[in-house]
């Protein structure tokens, strides 16, 4: 399997784990594009706690994928570098469409998500704020 390059990042590298409100078709389209991404069902249970789901993905390397809000909530009352979380907020749009502009995000800030970064992304526009909040 060749991976693909978008600007300066190779998408091979990164690691998503989508939590349990995000569609699994995600999970094919992002690997459409290269990107490693686990539902969070296929490791734990679907009642888990979000911080059990922020504690795995820390462990292992992950940057979250959410419609929640709440993992936002867990960084800045944490104060934790790690990990990023990228936050979906339309969920009223395609998934190919979000998945547009995941992509995108993803290439523009791959650098802050490295780092640790909060991530939310509407249809308008995308912004990153480095982690500790």
């Amino acid at each position: 399997m060749s991976c693909r390059v978008y600007g300066r990042y190779d998408y091979a590298r990164m690691k998503l784990l989508l939590d349990v409100n995000i569609t699994l078709k995600y999970a094919a389209l992002l690997a459409e594009r290269g990107v490693e991404a686990l539902r969070w069902s296929d490791v734990g249970a679907m009642n888990e706690l979000d911080s059990e789901i922020m504690d795995y993905a820390f462990e292992n390397d992950f940057i979250v994928l959410t419609c929640d809000l709440d993992f936002g909530t867990i960084l800045s009352v944490t104060h934790n570098l790690k990990p990023s979380v990228i936050q979906v907020r339309a969920s009223a749009f395609y998934a190919e469409r979000a998945m547009d502009l995941i992509a995108a995000a993803l290439s523009r800030f791959a650098d802050d998500l490295q780092k640790g970064a909060i991530l939310p992304i509407d249809i308008k526009k995308a912004r990153s704020r480095l982690l500790p909040l």
